[in-house]
């Protein structure tokens, strides 16, 4: 039987600050570099910049915060995948 995954409790203000600044960082020149590389950061696999989405490799309501080091391209289908996981969580899965 799989453990339940850990929940840390945040307001909803701490969510939409952690999304606000994620949105902002979507429209920097480093989030731009990292959509042009093309590179799902779980899959490996390659896509187009509008394939890919913004992953927080720490979750939000896990307590992760929209940093340069908490974010990574993802393709559509991990990022689905992964939902509210660690990625250490979705091996194997």
């Amino acid at each position: 039987m799989k453990p339940e995954p850990f929940l840390v409790t945040m307001s909803d203000e701490e969510i939409r600050r952690e999304r606000e600044i994620a949105k902002k960082l979507k429209s920097s020149q480093w989030w731009k570099r990292k959509l042009a590389r093309g590179i799902c950061h779980f899959c490996g696999g390659r896509f187009s910049p509008r394939e890919l989405t913004m992953d927080h490799l720490v979750p939000v309501i896990r307590g992760g915060r929209s940093t340069k080091g908490n974010l990574a391209t993802a393709c559509k289908k991990c990022n689905s995948d992964k939902r509210y996981l660690l990625p250490f969580e979705t091996e194997g899965n």
